[in-house]
């Protein structure tokens, strides 16, 4: 405390106005000058490594930490060295400054690991971020113009009332920023861990989901543990806590809370996997997350649904692709009862066969589903291995083929064709009017 107890502001001042002040600026200078020019060179040499880590950090991102560090670093040793003659307050100035923005800088990178690891830095995330790099300086500004212990005596001094006993604000604020800090370091670390785990090829997708989720987990449980005993609490309160926690989880919450397991069985069992087609009551499409809360269904009209995943493990869930991906579907058409089916059915599974999408294996099929009343129905049923990527498009382009093959061969399709008797009172014979595709012929060409 006493290094924070004297403001270097009137030292400052002082070595300015004494020529020797010279050294300190040419340490200075030389100090970050070897720093930057360290950290030039390795990013050089990585150039056709962008995407190296080290440890789990980029070496773009670990370049803009590194420089400000090794710079503060080597004025350290340089310090002790000219203060043999001298006072150094310009360069605990220099360290002071060099630091604070190495640490803002590895902040603002631990929390867009976390939080924007896809690139989209919300706005809430840049107003933390703003905040905390305000509060960052305004501590330097104070240790700097020798405000720190007042400030530190008045958070001291300020007592907030807590039940029966009164905590200092000073307490607080190391409380909150102890778990802060334990609870990004825990989340970096799951971060890290579920990168790896999300490469690891050999190892089922859903329980590579589940392990990254239970080690976070984990670790946020043992930062929240650890940085409660670093400020003094004793976790035997917790246990009050605990119990309130279950029986809270046991009536209201516990359709979350089922959601919740129901999402660890999901993984655990495999029955659902990222990229799976499923139909669950009225909703169909792909698998596109799996959370602990809920799965997240996209339908091939681009629809997000959010279905809770204990929906999935107490209801009939249709999985197109849980151990095959291939999904039969089938087009109609109706024929002349003089076709040579012989000739046609050969022609229509080649067709089919050619468009693109149509699985070869197993190879499309031709089948005479009925004898109908306008002409014979058939049914022309085919494969695709690509769900996910719509069957509306494929559809229209073996109807298309379809239509081709039976224009060139000039197959019939019947018109359906239907008797309407229209009775009046005054005739006792009915008389008939031809209808051809639903549209009856005109009332005067009846008599």
């Amino acid at each position: 405390m006493k290094f924070f107890a004297n403001g270097i502001w009137t030292e400052l001042l002082a070595d300015l106005q004494d020529p020797r002040v010279v050294w300190q600026l040419v340490a200075i200078a030389v100090c970050v000058g070897i720093a930057w020019t360290v950290t030039w060179l390795a990013r050089r040499s990585l150039k056709e490594h962008e995407q190296a880590t080290l440890v789990g950090v980029g070496i773009r991102p670990l370049s803009a930490v590194f420089a400000p560090l090794l710079a503060a670093g080597l004025l350290l040793l340089v310090k002790p060295v000219l203060a043999n003659w001298y006072n150094v307050s310009l360069l605990r100035l220099a360290i002071a400054l060099l630091a604070s923005s190495a640490l803002i800088r590895a902040v603002f990178y631990v929390l867009r690991r976390i939080f924007a690891r896809s690139g989209n830095v919300g706005s809430f995330l840049r107003m933390f971020e703003t905040v905390f790099a305000l509060l960052i300086w305004v501590a330097v500004a104070a240790w700097i113009t020798g405000l720190w212990p007042q400030l530190l005596g008045f958070f001291d001094e300020t007592l907030i009332p807590i039940g029966r006993h009164k905590v200092s604000l000073l307490v607080v604020v190391q409380a909150v920023a102890s778990v802060a800090a334990t609870l990004l370091l825990a989340l970096w670390i799951g971060a890290l861990l579920e990168e790896r785990l999300m490469r690891v090829e050999t190892m089922h997708s859903s329980l590579r989901a589940v392990m990254a989720r239970a080690v976070r987990a984990l670790l946020i449980l043992v930062a929240v543990l650890l940085s409660l005993s670093l400020v003094g609490i004793d976790l035997t309160v917790l246990s009050v806590f605990g119990g309130a926690l279950g029986v809270g989880l046991g009536l209201g919450l516990q359709k979350i809370a089922g959601s919740y397991f129901a999402g660890f069985v999901i993984l655990l069992e495999r029955s659902l996997a990222l990229g799976d087609m499923v139909k669950v009551d009225q909703h169909q499409g792909q698998v596109t997350r799996i959370s602990s809360r809920y799965t997240v269904l996209r339908g091939p009209d681009g629809a997000e649904t959010v279905v809770p995943n204990d929906m999935l493990v107490s209801q009939v869930v249709q999985n197109y692709s849980l151990t095959d991906r291939k999904v039969r579907v089938a087009s109609n058409v109706t024929v002349g009862y003089e076709t040579d089916l012989d000739l046609l059915f050969p022609l229509l599974s080649a067709t089919v066969a050619n468009v693109t999408r149509v699985c070869a294996e197993p190879a499309p099929l031709v089948l005479l589903t009925r004898f109908g009343a306008d002409g014979l129905d058939l049914e022309i049923g085919y494969w695709l291995e690509d769900p996910e990527n719509g069957r509306g498009n494929l559809t229209s382009d073996v109807n298309m083929a379809i239509w081709k093959v039976l224009k060139d061969n000039k197959v019939n399709i019947p018109y359906p064709q239907r008797d309407i008797r229209i009775v009046s009172g005054d005739q006792t014979a009915p008389e008939a009017a031809r209808v051809v595709l639903g549209k009856a012929a005109p009332l005067d060409d009846l008599a």
